[in-house]
């Protein structure tokens, strides 16, 4: 007879809230709302040229001013989600609240009002209304995961699921968009299919936001929302309070916003060009080479989250932020010996090599992505504990607010190094031949970056005190808080 492993419950002694396997996917069904709409409005340069006659510069400005109105809102929301209590629930009502704001702003921007002679200040609203809407679905849909489990083996498993149809839904909605719908709109970007292409979107958006509301059904109830004492009005001082004395979000914001910087720098499209293009000399193949190594890299996440859920959200960065250092380091040094172009080359040993270094680089960063998720939870427990107070929407959007303001800046970032090599008039090109700067500015943009917040990630979790240990001795005072709370209750009822 096998004996049966003990639960978390029974080891650390805290009786722990545990969500349904189906209830944990319906709620990374919330890719279906984010991933979705963030394919579509990759696309709002298009729709602001195509439809409002704005230029590409003026569009530029606009991105970036609203990314920082996004992160101003987002503690802003926390205001909102304090005060809707409604027999419908508050995170169902703000999921739907939330979509609709963005679903009207998006079909006005993409069809509504585009090619009808509007122009700069209409398109700038539009893109405002969508700020708003999405700040709200997104906000509320960070603060489900403390709420559905606070099992340190399971709250893992929802960064599993949430990575997986996170990387999933964009790749087959590129699929989508790009190899079925857009031949079938001429092959180019026309109004035509960018009408088809919003449509298609909020589509997919409505499907993931029923299937999130279906999966916290049962966990949108007011006692879940209740701190350790008595709740008072939520003022703007408290979210001061909160970043100043709340030590694991600080330790996060540093390790987090420095890591996001360096991959959405990474990520820009002059980069891929530079390093896909330029260095390997092939940005078709290294296009499939990304999507190839990326796919298998997925499975990585259940391993982090077996890992995180042994061992703590805080090791799991640590660890996995070392090994990803590691490998960004060996494939520097495999830029540097071997000639990049034969990367570029099908079925070489070169390409096989980097494919392999980016099957393994993407897989630790989904690790590293895995316990995150788990972290953030335990941020707001913690704040819980610290203050007495359930405030998820205010830790997680002090987080957002200054992890915004930081990454509205990668564009900069990247188009300045850029401008440094001399396209200042134009931009790189896959044919352009490939110089020592070139090379260097890629290495740099690509890697470097990424080893710079990496190394300021192990600085900042140094001084983080959300050990293992420490989070079940977090769950531990909060039960028993809560249990002299509730009993202070019913003593002043009989009174």
């Amino acid at each position: 007879m096998f004996k049966k492993k003990p639960t978390a419950s029974e080891v650390d002694g805290v009786q722990y809230r545990r969500a349904k396997t189906w209830q944990i996917i319906c709620y990374a069904c919330n890719a279906l709302v984010g991933m979705s709409v963030y394919s579509l409005i990759g696309m709002a340069s298009y729709s602001a040229s195509i439809g409002y006659g704005i230029t590409t510069a003026a569009v530029g400005i606009i991105l970036t001013c609203t990314r920082i109105l996004d992160g101003i809102t987002d503690p802003l929301l926390a205001f909102v989600y304090d005060r809707v209590n409604t027999k419908f629930g508050k995170l169902r009502v703000l999921l739907v609240a939330g979509y609709l704001i963005e679903a009207v702003a998006l079909y006005a921007m993409f069809t509504g009002f585009s090619s009808k002679g509007m122009g700069l200040v209409a398109f700038t609203l539009l893109y405002v209304v969508y700020v708003i809407g999405y700040t709200i679905t997104n906000m509320t849909a960070q603060t489900i995961p403390a709420i559905m489990t606070n099992d340190p083996r399971q709250r893992p498993t929802l960064g599993v699921w949430t990575t997986a149809f996170n990387y999933l839904v964009p790749m087959v909605m590129s699929m989508v968009l790009n190899v079925v719908l857009l031949p079938k709109c001429g092959g180019t970007y026309n109004q035509a299919f960018l009408t088809a292409a919003c449509n298609i979107t909020l589509i997919v958006a409505a499907i993931g936001t029923l299937l999130v509301c279906l999966g916290v059904s049962a966990f949108d109830k007011p006692e879940n929302f209740v701190g350790t004492k008595k709740a008072e009005p939520l003022k703007m001082a408290d979210i001061v309070e909160v970043l100043k004395h709340n030590k694991p979000l600080q330790c996060y914001i540093a390790s987090n916003a420095s890591d996001k910087l360096a991959q959405q720098v990474g990520s820009q499209a002059i980069i891929n060009t530079i390093l896909g293009g330029i260095i390997i000399g092939n940005i078709g193949l290294g296009t499939i080479l990304t999507v190839i190594s990326m796919v298998p890299s997925i499975f990585f996440a259940a391993f982090g989250a077996k890992y995180v859920g042994k061992h703590g959200s805080k090791k799991g960065i640590v660890n996995f932020t070392c090994i990803s250092m590691v490998i960004t380091a060996v494939m520097i040094v495999f830029f540097l010996v071997i000639d990049p172009k034969q990367i570029g080359v099908m079925g070489s040993p070169a390409m096989i090599i980097y494919v392999i270094l980016s099957l393994l680089q993407n897989g630790s960063n989904m690790c590293i992505t895995t316990s995150n998720t788990s972290y953030m939870a335990d941020a707001i427990d913690f704040e819980l504990d610290r203050s007495g107070r359930y405030i998820p929407a205010v830790v997680s959007g002090t987080y957002s607010l200054v992890d915004k303001l930081i990454t509205s800046f990668a564009a900069v970032i990247a188009t300045g190094a850029v401008a440094l090599l001399g396209y200042t008039a134009t931009m790189p090109q896959p044919t352009d031949p490939c110089t020592p700067a070139i090379f260097w500015m890629g290495m740099v943009l690509k890697f470097g970056l990424p080893i710079i917040g990496w190394i300021i990630t192990l600085i900042a979790m140094r001084s983080c005190p959300l050990t293992k240990e420490e989070m079940v001795n977090v769950q531990k005072r909060i039960a028993e808080k809560k249990a002299a709370a509730q009993s202070e209750f019913y003593k002043e009822q009989l009174q």
